[in-house]
């Protein structure tokens, strides 16, 4: 029936359907791409090659732009170990990103300072975590220890600049050394 009201109701509400349908595939095509992007980003600065490990970095909102502060995070752990940061171990861990470069004044050096003055989220050791496996999966045997002693060294560096109690003892303590061993545990 041509003149049927209830046809054209029916076929309009069809085409706001579809229309709805369509917005939701391209934005989710959107979503993809940008995820694509993401990881190829990452990629080039990461040098990780594994799509798993790089769609975690993705979920986890790490943004290619502060992968280098990544390679600080075991640092950070560390000094916040025992609940707060002291001045020893604030010096510490800048000085260590002054060593690998960062300049002062530069988005990654600003967020670097935050999180010695506000304890970053568990979710950065987990990033970290990833990364440090995904790189680890790149690296010949030899590299790989190479990264682990020079991490591991700075992190031990940052641990023993507040020193013992009252100067005795180990320089080293319980809470540090509990973070050392999840951050080595990264690289198994």
């Amino acid at each position: 029936m041509p003149g049927d009201p209830l046809a054209g109701q029916s076929r309009k509400l069809e085409d706001l359907f579809f229309l709805e349908e369509d917005r939701k595939l391209i934005e989710k095509a959107r979503q993809i791409e940008k995820m694509k992007l993401s990881c190829a980003a990452l990629k080039e600065v990461s040098g990780i090659h594994d799509e798993k490990i790089l769609q975690k970095l993705v979920s986890l909102n790490v943004d290619p732009k502060t992968v280098s502060c990544l390679s600080l995070v075991p640092l950070v752990e560390v000094a916040w170990a025992d609940g707060e940061v002291d001045e020893a171990e604030r010096r510490a861990v800048l000085a260590a990103a002054a060593d690998s470069g960062m300049k002062p004044g530069g988005v990654d050096h600003q967020l670097l300072e935050s999180w010695v003055c506000r304890r970053p989220q568990p979710k950065m050791l987990e990033a970290w975590t990833h990364y440090v496996r995904g790189l680890c999966q790149q690296l010949t045997p030899d590299e790989k220890r190479r990264l682990k002693d020079d991490i591991m060294g700075q992190a031990r560096s940052v641990a023993e600049a507040s020193g013992g109690f009252l100067g005795l003892g180990s320089k080293i303590s319980a809470h540090e050394e509990r973070v050392l061993k999840k951050l080595e545990s990264a690289f198994a």
